[in-house]
């Protein structure tokens, strides 16, 4: 392989207590609150059991952020719960998270954020037009994909800058609908008539409920972004108060965001809309409506910058264990960023963006979040293991995250059987394969080798030392 007198094999430590709040905040505030909110609305079946719901993924959040802090003291690595899982479950699980992760999570993430993405930035170019052509936004989000990619690759820091201008977009239209939800509360004209009746219709099936948090908790992910890049934090103490600012803040936005949306629309109307805050910027902005889509639009960049900013880190370390091409462990000799990491997530997410669509892709996504959540288990296991650790977490939390994933994963399977769950279950069972084939009997083809050569001079990465 291609040797160099300076071995790089870390990253410059840049990301200060801002920076960290802003990832988190910028990675969880994407299209879903935008989008459809009404998710958490169908399935519930009423305004006020729907509300409960946004607070109750908050706060589920939060918990989790929690056990992940705890877990990040006992394993101070990039790389989140695959590190976590590696260092306490071994090499097996920790192979077949990261490779649901790899080859379907973060690009299924990526290419589902860019095509709404996409879908918002050219709205204004087609108005009064029911369909966008495909072809025009296919190309549209596998640009984005593309220059977000460069951004990454260019320097880690421009990248971060890039999440900071894009939080506070996102905030400061989040804060219009608000205040204009406010505004028409006190001029008289607010809905309030469903406060009548806030739980009437309110589900109590299982697997609807379950259903109703997966809408929920698809617009709170992204709260363990920053465990993803923990060898970049200058002070990694700062984890916990990053997350104790941002996670909050999101929380209280989205369910004041909520009840500005039932104030100015019946919950008719928000179950009808396809794009609730459009609907909403339609009826009480008046002319300055585009800048609802405009607001969608910057949410969502900043949003799939920050999933190729803890994406690749993923990547980077599972490479660096032997659970992907060494290659993949490899940084720019001058950029020190992850290139050969970044453009395996490119090509993955490039794969899922041109034949696919946003409906499909995360109906896709969605399923293989079902595994995500049993990583979970593992707080419990590094508590009992571990019961020293500089941030005791309460052994409640643990706990209390460990039912609740066993019960997001296993309602929706027992109320309502779908042939997803066969496909991610078989996908999940050729990760078996590939570990015992590539990995456990070190199978590499020479090929291998011959290209890892080329691409390291091409994309002047030095090996690992």
């Amino acid at each position: 392989m291609l040797s160099s007198t300076v071995i790089i094999n870390s990253f410059r430590k840049e990301i200060g207590l801002w920076n960290a709040v802003s990832l988190i905040a910028g990675c969880m505030i994407g299209s879903g609150i935008f989008m459809s909110p009404q998710g958490v609305l169908v399935y519930m079946g009423s305004p006020g059991a729907s509300l409960v719901v946004w607070v109750l993924c908050g706060l589920l959040a939060m918990l989790g952020a929690l056990c992940y802090a705890e877990l990040s003291a006992l394993v101070p690595e990039s790389g989140g719960e695959y590190a976590y899982i590696l260092r306490t479950f071994g090499s097996l699980p920790a192979f077949l998270v990261i490779y649901i992760f790899t080859l379907v999570g973060r690009p299924a993430t990526i290419a589902a954020i860019s095509l709404s993405f996409a879908e918002y930035a050219l709205a204004p170019f087609y108005p009064g037009c029911p369909s966008l052509p495909q072809s025009v936004v296919k190309s549209v989000a596998a640009s984005c994909i593309l220059l977000l990619m460069l951004v990454n690759f260019w320097s880690s820091r421009l990248a971060t800058m890039l999440m900071n201008v894009c939080t506070v977009a996102k905030v400061f239209s989040l804060l219009i609908i608000v205040v204009g939800g406010a505004v028409v509360l006190v001029q008289g004209h607010g809905r309030t008539e469903f406060l009548l009746s806030a739980f009437h219709n309110t589900t109590q099936q299982a697997g609807r409920i379950g259903m109703a948090f997966y809408q929920g908790l698809w617009s709170f992910d992204g709260w363990n972004s920053i465990n993803y890049m923990m060898e970049e934090l200058k002070n990694p103490k700062n984890l916990v108060w990053a997350l104790m600012i941002a996670i909050p803040l999101v929380t209280s936005l989205y369910v004041l965001v909520n009840i500005s949306y039932l104030l100015v629309l019946s919950p008719s109307e928000i179950l009808s809309s396809d794009a609730t805050a459009v609907r909403w910027g339609n009826q009480i902005l008046g002319s300055w409506a585009w800048l609802v889509p405009l607001a969608v639009a910057l949410s969502t960049f900043g949003s799939v910058n920050g999933v190729f900013l803890g994406g690749s880190r993923v990547c980077y370390a599972a490479a660096r264990e032997g659970h992907m091409p060494r290659f993949l462990s490899m940084i720019h000799v001058h950029h020190l960023t992850p290139a050969p990491a970044l453009m395996f997530t490119t090509a993955m997410a490039l794969v899922l963006v041109i034949p696919g669509n946003f409906s499909i892709i995360v109906n896709l996504m969605r399923q293989v979040k079902l595994f995500s959540h049993m990583p979970l288990c593992v707080y419990t296991h590094t508590w009992a293991k571990c019961p020293l650790l500089p941030m005791q977490v309460p052994t409640f939390i643990p706990v209390v995250m460990l039912l609740a994933s066993l019960y997001l994963v296993l309602a929706p399977i027992i109320d309502n059987p779908q042939m997803e769950f066969l496909y991610v279950f078989l996908f999940l069972l050729s990760g078996f394969l590939v570990y015992f084939l590539f990995i456990y009997f070190q199978c590499q083809p020479k090929c291998l080798k011959m290209a890892t050569f080329h691409l390291q001079l091409l994309l002047e990465v030095p090996p690992e030392g």
